[in-house]
């Protein structure tokens, strides 16, 4: 199954893509393990505030909604955030 055939990877893109500035630096990756689905997201160095939000709210929500998700498929989806190298 391709990356964006994964429980909750257009939700994702749809999301980030309204949040982010830098469209283009912007990568999510999906990998399939025992465990479920693991969404690795890669944003520029001034997007990641906006990405994890005040006090870690938004990253919050968003676990929590593609946990959801993955409840409607009977799978296990995480999200995962990669600090951008400087």
């Amino acid at each position: 199954m391709s990356d964006t055939q994964q429980p909750g990877y257009a939700f994702l893109q749809y999301v980030l893509e309204s949040i982010v500035e830098d469209h283009d630096e912007l990568e999510i990756t999906s990998t399939v393990d025992d465990l479920g689905v693991l969404h690795t997201v890669k944003v520029s160095e001034r997007d990641m505030g906006k990405l994890i939000g005040k006090g870690g709210q938004t990253v919050k929500a968003l676990r929590t909604l593609l946990r959801i998700i993955g409840g409607s498929a009977k799978q296990r989806v995480n999200l995962k955030i990669l600090e951008p190298v400087s």
